[in-house]
């Protein structure tokens, strides 16, 4: 048990990979996210073996300066010859700017691997510079970040049926600073459709200089009916809102429904398709 512990604090320290650490012998790596892995802020490190040689991966890191590095994750698993087996670990929240997203920084994955019957050794595997999936991330993540600098945007607690549909109101709140902020798009789930009651897009409402709050009534309806979607429902509350701060970039931002009103939300879908 020493020795692993030691093995891993020696991964958590990244850097360039010297000759004994260098991936096993026609073994890659890349990088993916499942519609799943995004709720749960976890990505796929996406293993390729071209070889027939069995290999074990004990852990797995991903060290890079465009996020914050987590310890090694425990994942066990042996790999035969496989064009893409995907091992799902947690990352670490991005190194953002206030003010503008930041480029996308090299990454390695850390891993301790037991190739065949030989020992378990430290392997550094190069992801291919730039890495779309980490561009994303960091894209996302970091947009997300500069909007939150001056607004936010909630859902209110009371809703209401109205015919097929859920009306309620979101409010928008300014955090900090002075300049002209506007909401231009409401986006929908994978199981909700949210729309402004206004029948307004783009912008939806705009804040001026001054203004603190500014609510806006919308109208929530089912955007699927078949009763395996909510029993697997992983991104339903998840809803992007895009806005602009000033003369700026337009970024986005996933405003989600506290938990009652969730509730709410599932239990109108419920009796609107019909399903339990």
């Amino acid at each position: 048990m020493g020795a692993i512990t030691a093995l891993l604090t020696v991964a958590a320290c990244g850097g360039q990979a010297t000759q004994s650490e260098a991936p096993p012998k026609g073994v890659s790596v890349t990088l993916n996210q499942w519609r799943n892995d995004d709720p749960a802020h976890a990505v796929e490190i996406s293993v390729r073996n071209d070889t027939t040689t069995p290999v074990r991966f004990v852990d797995v890191q991903l060290v890079t300066d465009s996020l914050k590095t987590l310890p090694p994750e425990r994942v066990d698993s042996t790999l035969g010859r496989t064009p893409r087996t995907d091992l799902r670990i947690p990352y670490g929240a991005a190194r953002c700017d206030p003010v503008k997203i930041p480029p996308v920084k090299p990454a390695t994955v850390v891993a301790h691997v037991q190739v065949g019957n030989g020992p378990v050794r430290l392997a550094r595997f190069p992801v291919p510079h730039p890495d779309p999936t980490l561009a994303m991330l960091v894209a996302n993540e970091c947009g997300a970040y500069i909007l939150r600098q001056s607004v936010d945007v909630t859902f209110e607690d009371a809703w209401a049926h109205v015919g097929k549909t859920l009306h309620g109101t979101l409010l928008v709140s300014r955090k900090g600073g002075e300049d002209s902020l506007s909401v231009d798009d409401l986006g929908n789930t994978t199981h909700f459709n949210l729309r402004p009651l206004s029948g307004r897009r783009r912008p939806v409402v705009v804040l001026p200089p001054g203004t603190t709050r500014l609510e806006i009534p919308v109208e929530i309806t089912p955007a699927r009916c078949d009763p395996h979607a909510f029993a697997e429902a992983k991104k339903a509350y998840l809803f992007p809102v895009w806005a602009t701060v000033g003369s700026g970039q337009e970024h986005w931002l996933i405003a989600t429904p506290p938990p009652p009103v969730q509730a709410t939300f599932l239990s109108y879908a419920e009796k609107t398709c019909g399903v339990g």
